[in-house]
């Protein structure tokens, strides 16, 4: 099996006159030229993988600390997978990041065991 490029892109959105950066990451597909966020390489590397998007985060929020980062996942078990990725981590992730999840049409601190529909992280205030 060949190496596996994998990329973590941030995209400009704006809404309600909110600017925030979009997180998408995944395998690069060379024939499309685009990020490919559904494929499945199972090479045992999930928790390795997400420790570096992770890792991505916090020196985003570091250079651009009053931008707020969205993140969902392409798939509802993968938005989970990233929910235990963030509460796994928390007691780091909530040293550095505010960490918001949308649930029930609305932005609320993200609590641990609880589901959400997609999460947004800015860097705390010193």
């Amino acid at each position: 099996m060949g190496v596996i490029k994998k990329v973590v892109r941030y995209s400009p959105q704006n809404a309600g006159g909110i600017t925030y950066f979009n997180i998408a990451f995944g395998d690069w597909n060379e024939y499309t030229g685009k990020i490919d966020d559904n494929a499945v390489s199972n090479n045992h590397d999930r928790d390795k993988i997400l420790a570096t998007v992770a890792a991505t985060v916090i020196e985003f929020t570091k250079q651009f600390p009053d931008t707020p980062v969205y993140a969902r996942g392409s798939s509802d078990a993968r938005t989970r997978l990233y929910q235990m990725g963030i509460s796994s981590k928390w007691d780091k992730i909530q040293t550095i990041l505010d960490v918001y999840g949308f649930r029930n049409q609305k932005w609320e601190p993200f609590r641990k065991n609880i589901n959400y529909y997609a999460f947004m992280a800015v860097r705390k205030k010193k």
